[in-house]
């Protein structure tokens, strides 16, 4: 039977996603509360602006005391999606403390202070759930914490950000530098009017700390991930992954290591073949492929960002966070059980597409092979061209007193890879190195 009384639910934020979640929880009002079997009731607003209108909410309703609407004692559920560390980790906090479960969208907080947050809510016998952090409408967070629970998960491979995703595509398909495709994505509104935390990564990396501490049971902070951003990305290096068979994607990858002793998290471009699945994902779209031991591999795709598909996430977290109010109980908490070090970027074993500008004269590669050689980094093939275009087909540069040599690697170590770079660097016959890209997805 329902019950009568309504679980009252406090927003913090009516921004793009705040606005529809508040849309939401009123036109679907009837269904939410046969699926919970109580009704939900918004119960406050906390804004910043509260002159500005919001179609479809009780004026009555909005505040700019965040602080005494989580404070109020008679709130169920708190759903922050303010974003950003501050005032946001204080009020999730607050609403523990007076007895109210969370649900989030915050990835940078979750990523910084996830195992505070977590251990609050504990304490305080509290839901916090965030599938809404990583990948907006993409069921993501509980299939890994919960689906795959009695399963080892070795891999997490993703496109977690759609606009870095757009301008990579539109790179692709079209040979576009980066500053025009990011031109176009910020017209089309892909990109914010700074585009600094998608274009270097800071996103993804927060997204990827969140995967791996999930995926591992092992705590990742935002610190322990290596962060690379895509702005040096260029055509050329488009027209080299083509020749390889393969395109350029933002990807965050979560490792557990061959001996499963550590785990590594890294964000940057690479290279991965148009065989693999994510090299099909187009346009804004997110996708993530898992690798697991006992039910191999699965990739979960769609919309990655944007207000109706991030709360379609945090609506359904609302759903299972009102269900366990009502039975007294609440869901997983953290799940840190294993404990594992986070191994430096230095550790992690890939393949690499180096791209060299060097002296268009006898014995260059020879030199170049000998330096690889010595750093313990094996060739799987080389292409000479000189800088006019063209292969030569005598083995030598093409005489135009400049030439390009690009070399793809066999599996070696990323401490490996820079060393060698920097002793080619050294060379008198190497004039600069133009691009250094890692390849996955083999």
């Amino acid at each position: 039977m329902m019950r009568t009384r309504p679980l009252k639910v406090a927003l913090l934020g009516c921004g793009v996603v705040g606005s529809e979640v508040a849309r939401i929880m009123t036109t679907h009002a009837d269904d939410l509360a046969a699926r919970i079997g109580a009704p939900v009731e918004l119960a406050g607003v906390a804004v910043r602006r509260p002159s500005k209108v919001r179609e479809g909410i009780d004026p009555a309703l909005v505040t700019t005391d965040a602080t005494a609407l989580v404070k109020r004692g008679d709130i169920d559920v708190v759903v922050e999606v303010i974003g950003g560390i501050e005032p946001a980790r204080t009020l999730i906090s607050t609403a523990f403390e007076h007895g109210a479960s969370v649900v989030s969208a915050n990835k940078a907080l979750l990523a910084q202070d996830g195992a505070a947050l977590h251990a609050a809510a504990e304490e305080h016998g509290r839901d916090l759930y965030y599938e809404a952090a990583v990948a907006g409408a993409i069921p993501l967070i509980r299939p890994l914490r919960e689906s795959l629970a009695g399963d080892k998960v070795n891999r997490v491979l993703g496109i977690v950000n759609g606009t870095t995703n757009f301008i990579l595509d539109k790179m692709d398909s079209s040979g576009a530098g980066y500053q025009e495709a990011l031109d176009e994505a910020t017209a089309l509104g892909y990109a914010e009017a700074d585009p600094t935390a998608d274009v270097e990564g800071f996103d993804a990396a927060a997204k990827a700390a969140i995967l791996a501490g999930i995926a591992f049971h092992t705590r990742v902070r935002l610190d322990d991930v290596y962060r690379e951003g895509m702005t040096e990305v260029t055509a050329a290096d488009f027209v080299s992954a083509r020749e390889m068979g393969c395109t350029i994607k933002l990807l965050a990858i979560c490792e557990r290591a061959e001996d499963g002793g550590s785990v590594t998290a890294r964000v940057h471009p690479a290279m991965i073949p148009l065989s693999h699945p994510l090299a099909s994902v187009r346009g804004a779209y997110n996708a993530v492929f898992v690798e697991s031991d006992a039910a191999g591999q699965l990739m979960f795709y769609g919309p990655g960002a944007g207000g109706s598909p991030t709360a379609s996430a945090v609506l359904g977290d609302l759903v299972a966070v009102c269900r366990n109010r009502l039975s007294g109980t609440t869901g997983p908490g953290e799940s840190a059980y294993a404990a594992l070090p986070v191994s430096p970027m230095g550790d992690v074993v890939t393949r690499y597409h180096i791209s060299l500008d060097v002296a268009d004269k006898p014995g260059v590669l020879a030199q170049v092979a000998t330096v690889f050689a010595e750093h313990g980094v094996s060739i799987d093939t080389v292409r000479q061209q000189g800088k006019e275009g063209g292969d030569s087909p005598s083995g030598e540069f093409g005489g135009t007193g400049e030439a390009s040599l690009v070399v793809v690697t066999h599996r070696a170590s990323d401490a490996a890879l820079n060393g060698t770079v920097e002793a080619l660097r050294s060379l008198d016959t190497v004039r600069g190195v133009a691009s250094i890209m890692r390849v996955e997805g083999e």
